[in-house]
């Protein structure tokens, strides 16, 4: 019987997938049921399926991760789960390190490292991500929960605390459903993971405006919390200054051309934010 499974939803990104089942195959596999839950995609997946004969493949018509992600749940019988979204790439010890350190905690996230997918000289959307997106340790210790794309957790853990839910930030929920349920959610830094930074304003503001949006939904929309997510918009400007220290330290940045453009880009997404939370709060569409 395996002893993990590992899910992963997907949708009409077949490159990327075709690139994470490669780089899954390098890992220590044995045991592991490997599931890709696709969401109803209108590009084919039979060159993937048969590339890769040894992991199943399963449709989920429902749209949404959160309902691949459950039904992938529910297709295998593996005590342990693992969580990676079809454009990530796992480390070759991704799964031993993830055997390794399972029985630490009831719910694990590790690093997840963002690289290019284009040649250099990055752009401003580029050089943002590559400071800001998927920092899971401040995430999981700071802000109490942990993202999708790498988690580790028990199929009794997820049982109790019940499946993702769609139209809300389904990994923020679920996390905060678990540990208010007494659960114990930790970082990994070994367990690793690498996804590919958004290539140009268009995919970066998209992000941004699905996140926005799931977060505005998590508040209840009550009259107090419109006005808690307007007082929070206000502070976007303010936010601003507070990070612009951190994209002229980071040693992720190869010169000032790229600490120019994510500080452009900062400024431009976070005063985008406060319009949109903004309008939010007063009950337009963003």
């Amino acid at each position: 019987m395996p002893d993990i499974a590992i899910i992963i939803p997907h949708y009409n990104d077949v490159v990327r997938l075709e690139r994470c089942l490669s780089a899954l195959m390098g890992n220590d596999l044995p045991g592991c049921e490997v599931l890709v839950v696709d969401n109803g995609s209108t590009e084919s997946l039979e060159d993937v399926r048969a590339q890769f004969p040894a992991i199943r493949f399963v449709t989920e018509q429902e749209k949404g991760a959160a309902a691949a992600r459950n039904r992938g749940v529910a297709e295998t019988t593996a005590p342990r789960l693992m969580f990676i979204d079809a454009d990530c790439v796992a480390a070759p010890d991704w799964v031993a390190v993830g055997r390794a350190v399972a029985d630490r905690a009831d719910l694990i996230g590790g690093r997840v490292e963002i690289f290019d997918e284009t040649p250099p000289p990055r752009n401003g959307a580029e050089a943002f991500e590559a400071v800001f997106a998927f920092d899971f340790r401040h995430y999981i210790e700071v802000q109490g929960f942990s993202g999708t794309g790498n988690l580790i957790t028990r199929r009794d853990v997820f049982e109790d605390v019940g499946p993702f839910r769609g139209g809300v930030s389904e990994d923020r929920d679920w996390s905060f459903r678990a540990t208010a349920k007494g659960y114990r959610l930790i970082y990994e830094d070994g367990l690793r993971v690498g996804h590919p930074s958004r290539q140009d304003w268009a995919a970066l503001r998209g992000k941004w405006r699905r996140i926005t949006q799931e977060m505005f939904g998590q508040t209840g929309g009550g009259a107090m919390a419109r006005v808690r997510w307007a007082l929070k918009g206000l502070l976007m400007p303010v936010s601003i200054v507070a990070h612009l220290p951190k994209v002229v330290t980071s040693p992720k940045l190869s010169g000032p051309r790229d600490r120019w453009r994510a500080a452009l880009t900062l400024v431009r997404l976070r005063l985008l934010r406060m319009v949109w939370m903004l309008r939010q709060a007063v009950g337009l569409e963003i």
